[in-house]
């Protein structure tokens, strides 16, 4: 065997190694939570919020968007967001600047709950 065959040879190992490391430290999300760096979309349907909860940086837009048939509005627990109601396809966006978990409900069906985690 030369040694250009066994260089070649032996290539895949270190590069197969490679992308291992590289998706193992790469971020992942959980079912119920959606993480970008641009912020989240959370779509109003069928007397929920999904996803239920989001994750998104400091200085991400989160935007609302009903696709219910019906009215409803997306309202901070601590008050630190409110919006009008929002009837189908009407949205609703808030930028998040500090961080911390901001918990919200539908003031018009207030069983309706969410949380964005800010980091």
């Amino acid at each position: 065997m030369t040694k250009k065959t066994l260089l070649l040879a032996s290539l895949p190992a270190p590069v197969l190694l490679a992308l291992l490391l590289l998706f193992a430290g790469s971020t992942r999300l959980r079912a119920d939570d959606q993480s970008s760096a641009a912020g989240a979309e959370i779509k109003i349907d069928n007397f929920s919020f999904g996803p239920q909860s989001v994750t998104v940086p400091v200085g991400a837009t989160v935007t609302w968007v009903n696709r219910d048939d019906i009215p409803h509005t997306v309202v901070s627990t601590d008050g630190v967001f409110k919006s009008k109601v929002r009837d189908t396809d009407e949205k609703f966006s808030y930028t998040f600047t500090k961080a911390g978990t901001y918990p919200y409900f539908c003031s018009v069906h207030p069983k309706m709950t969410g949380q964005v985690i800010v980091k």
